[in-house]
């Protein structure tokens, strides 16, 4: 299922959405500069478990290069589908999710579920020695907010069958309620130590978009961030169709 938009219209500019993406995509042609180091520099900047479980890896790293890749890991991308995919969710999920935090609270929200998403992975393939990478761990937290924020709004798919594709409208609730599905499916059938997708890192980032949503929602938005919410109002109500 590839989602083509949803129903729902932001009452401001999503600028912390669109930055990211930019980020992602300016992080992906760096990455295409690096030639034959490529595979050196997604090791440095990656999250690999085994960097921080075997003392006899471990040594070979600062305690900074430690540290970082539990931020960097979130911007790098194993190719340009893969790069792809992901914006075109955070797209699609992201502005809303924005919409209702606001743009300060968002920015903080999308990298705490970005670590959550990448700690998850790494707690479940401690010893693993494959680096993993991408943004999909915090996009699935966004997609697990817009699960809570709005479960009624229609996401507009477009669905093989065979060889036919066909459009639907499937309620929100129910298209990442079938995505979670397949994380799950998937990750229980995976090898902790098998190369590909991290499932567990999707699991993660959802599950605790969720629960950092919840807290969000509490904690009140500060003075600036009203007044940028103000700065970048588009002028259209937020309405469902």
């Amino acid at each position: 299922m590839i989602p083509i938009r949803d129903t729902i219209r932001s009452e401001t500019y999503a600028i912390v959405n669109s930055l990211i993406i930019a980020i992602n995509v300016l992080v992906f042609f760096t990455e295409l500069s690096q030639g034959q180091r490529l595979n050196e520099f997604i090791y440095v900047y990656g999250l690999v478990p085994a960097r921080y479980s075997v003392p006899q890896i471990s040594a070979y790293f600062t305690t900074g290069q430690q540290v970082v890749p539990f931020l960097t890991f979130m911007f790098l991308h194993g190719g340009f589908l893969h790069l792809l995919g992901n914006m075109w969710f955070l797209y699609i999920f992201g502005d809303n999710v924005e919409d209702r935090l606001g743009h300060f609270r968002y920015l903080v929200f999308y990298l705490l579920c970005g670590l959550a998403s990448g700690t998850s992975h790494l707690a479940l393939n401690w010893h693993s020695e494959i680096p993993t990478i991408g943004a999909s761990g915090a996009i699935a937290g966004v997609m697990g907010a817009y699960f809570i924020l709005y479960p009624r709004a229609k996401v507009l798919t477009l669905v093989p069958i065979f060889i036919f594709l066909h459009f639907v409208e499937i309620p929100a609730f129910l298209f990442l309620g079938i995505w979670l599905l397949i994380q799950l499916l998937s990750a229980t059938g995976a090898s902790a130590q098998a190369g590909g997708i991290a499932w567990w890192a999707h699991i993660g980032g959802f599950v605790f978009g969720v629960v950092f949503l919840k807290l969000f929602e509490i904690l009140p938005e500060f003075g600036a961030g009203k007044r940028f919410r103000d700065l970048t109002k588009n002028g259209q109500p937020l309405v469902s169709r």
